[in-house]
């Protein structure tokens, strides 16, 4: 599971994204890419079970990049407690995605390959994507 080895403060504030990316949105280390078309909140496992299935189908012939991290802690508190005692402990850690960031990078594959494994790995996150490509000129 994907986690920081370490933060600042153990709980963190509220982080919401519905804004447009404008660093992270173009391939640069693969030929093939997964792009996100809409603002989510990616937890830890659903990152994972995508890349597992992706890697279960490309057959570990290529690699996969991982171009978002789960930094950002989200608590909770358990159902049926009162209001008030202190915020909630850490529950799971998310990534929170604007749209049009580069989620995934597939280097050393073909396009068709490729294509079937973001299809099917695009089934596992919780967002509407694209699957984008390098443009050569």
């Amino acid at each position: 599971m994907l986690f920081p080895k370490r933060t600042k403060y153990r709980k963190m504030h509220r982080r919401d994204s519905y804004k447009k990316e404008y660093r992270v949105n173009r391939l640069v280390r693969g030929d093939f890419g997964i792009k996100s078309l809409r603002s989510c909140r990616l937890t830890a496992k659903q990152l994972e079970a995508a890349r597992k299935t992706m890697v279960k189908k490309m057959r570990r012939m290529g690699r996969i990049l991982l171009r978002v991290f789960p930094d950002v802690a989200i608590t909770s508190k358990p159902a049926e407690v009162r209001m008030g005692k202190g915020k909630g402990s850490l529950d799971y850690w998310c990534s929170n995605v604007n749209s049009g960031r580069i989620l995934f990078e597939f280097q050393g594959v073909s396009k068709p390959i490729a294509y079937e494994a973001a299809k099917l790995g695009v089934r596992k996150l919780p967002m509407q994507t694209k699957f984008v490509s390098l443009e050569k000129k």
